[in-house]
């Protein structure tokens, strides 16, 4: 039956984990499981956070260089510094979720549910083109100001939501349950997300592609007779640019109207549980002190920057994937059917990781994923203009992904329990573990975007061109495969000197049940009194 714990604060709080007395005597809790329905709103409410992110991975870099016809020094400084300032905040929200008090809804889906709002408007005029024609200083202001508006409200809203995973109530096999759903759910919205993108603003990358080459087509044709025919040719090409940027703001009105839709599951269909040596309590330690904890367990960094350069190998290849299918593959026209390709197969892959999990171990499946990437790449950067190789690869690509979407964030609340048995005074950091994970996690992709897009600007990428240098060609191809193997390797040395495997996660649950029995007891003793 379900129980109230007394908090520091004098303020109850409901447990549902189920109050047992074993036949020595001893009570302790029994976690109850969590529940089929709890588990897919958890995993919905994952949702946007994946879909507003791979838009922004796949669109944004060439939303900017070739619809808003930006320079390519501004675009990186938008790309840089606007993923600097996402990956700061997450340290700081944490901090704050930490501090914050608990209301009747709970303490973290309050930050979930009051930032939505504002996220969804944020994420809108991101997309939103004003006039026709900007100055570069005032363009660059606008996507700038926009952009940091929308990382900041989604990071209220991704940081409580990551932390809420160690408050779904049952064990550790429920929750691993749990992030196989969230994964599950969250690789399925960057296939709706690129899905709904991809087909409504892929038509016209496609009219743009066939406008270039009529035109190149023209020029050469007409270069010796008149030069206002080769401006009636370029006519087309202003009509396509507008109907693009229109196109662009009804996607992002169409995921808005799902992330709020996603947020509403969320909140209908999950409730907050205690967790073993968790209060859900406001932190008294000081800030740094909290940080100079999380930092210094060593499980958790072995994990974090094993996580950021296999991450920032992904994001590399995944934020230069347009440009090089368009520039220097010869499959513009193509690209957003690839991208589909590729995050289908990750959808289907997820089940397929999870079941790999449960018999080899997190380390061992995460090995195995990541090491089928590198391949995938060269192969790609290797070979032009051939889309059934583009194909097969893109699906080895998308397991490989799903490996990488699953098995980290599996991992990490392994590390969390690591540190609570270790430090059983220390409680309540949960928000700050999570919120640094992905600050590493969005650093990563700040610094693949601004060195890409700052690379492409020194080679000489030209925005809106038809066709681009060989020195642009060149650098696509080092960014799309060179680079991102080398990161991928050095996250896998990480990654090896991981310290937990299944003996150390096995002797870590014997000590949290340990604890449980402890709250059991105590429960019970309050029950007699």
């Amino acid at each position: 039956m379900a129980h109230t714990t007394v908090l520091s604060d004098g303020s109850q709080y409901e447990n549902k984990n189920e109050l047992v007395t074993t036949k020595d005597g001893n009570a302790t809790l029994k976690a109850r499981g969590i529940p089929f329905s709890r588990k897919i709103s958890y995993a919905v409410g994952g949702m946007p956070y994946q879909m507003t992110a791979n838009a922004k991975g796949f669109f944004l870099q060439i939303f900017l260089l070739d619809v808003v016809q930006m320079g390519a020094f501004y675009a990186s400084l938008i790309l840089f510094l606007g993923r600097a300032w996402d990956a700061i905040t997450d340290p700081l929200v944490g901090y704050m979720v930490t501090k914050s008090g608990r209301t009747r809804i709970g303490k973290l889906i309050p930050w979930i549910v009051f930032s939505m709002p504002l996220g969804v408007l944020a994420y809108i005029m991101m997309w939103f083109t004003p006039q026709e024609s900007m100055s570069p200083s005032s363009s660059f202001f606008w996507f700038f100001i926009w952009s940091c508006l929308f990382d900041a409200f989604m990071t209220c809203y991704h940081v409580p939501y990551s932390s809420l995973n160690m408050f779904l109530g049952g064990d550790q096999k429920d929750r691993d349950s749990a992030t196989g759903y969230r994964m599950g759910m969250e690789v399925f919205a960057t296939l709706a997300g690129a899905t709904i993108q991809g087909q409504i603003v892929g038509v016209y990358h496609a009219k743009s592609a066939q406008d270039c080459s009529q035109l190149n087509y023209s020029e050469a044709s007409l270069r010796n007779i008149s030069s206002p025919l080769i401006q009636n040719f370029s006519s087309p090409l202003t009509d396509t640019l507008q109907n693009t940027r229109r196109a662009y703001v009804l996607a992002a009105l169409v995921l808005g109207g799902i992330y709020f839709l996603c947020c509403v599951v969320l909140f209908l269909g999950v409730r907050e549980q205690l967790a073993p040596l968790s209060t859900l309590d406001r932190i008294r330690m000081p800030y740094l002190a909290g940080m100079k904890m999380v930092v210094g367990h060593t499980p958790y960094v072995n994990l974090v920057f094993g996580f950021l350069f296999a991450s920032l190998a992904f994001q590399m290849a995944q934020g230069n994937f347009a440009l090089f299918c368009t520039h220097a593959a010869g499959l513009g026209a193509y690209f957003q059917h690839l991208v589909l390709i590729l995050l289908t197969a990750a959808t289907l892959s997820i089940p397929l990781w999870q079941t790999l999990l449960l018999r080899l171990g997190k380390k061992t499946t995460l090995y195995i994923g990541l090491c089928m990437y590198a391949p995938a790449l060269v192969v790609i950067a290797s070979i032009q203009s051939n889309l059934p190789v583009f194909i097969i690869m893109s699906i080895i690509s998308g397991s490989s992904l799903s490996a990488l979407y699953l098995l980290p964030w599996s991992m990490l609340p392994d590390v969390v329990d690591d540190f609570k048995v270790k430090n059983t005074t220390s409680t309540d950091l949960e928000p700050m573990f999570y919120s640094c994970y992905v600050f590493f996690n969005k650093f990563g992709g700040g610094m693949s975007v601004g060195i890409s897009t700052l690379a492409l600007h020194f080679a000489g990428y030209k925005p809106g061109a038809c066709r681009q240098n060989p020195a642009v060609i060149t650098a696509l191809r080092v960014l799309f495969a060179p680079v991102p193997v080398v990161l991928l390797f050095i996250g896998l040395v990480l990654f090896y000197f991981y310290p937990i495997n299944e003996e150390r996660r096995c002797q870590i649950q014997r000590e949290l049940q340990k604890a449980e029995k402890v709250d059991g007891f105590q429960v019970m003793e309050a029950v007699r009194l």
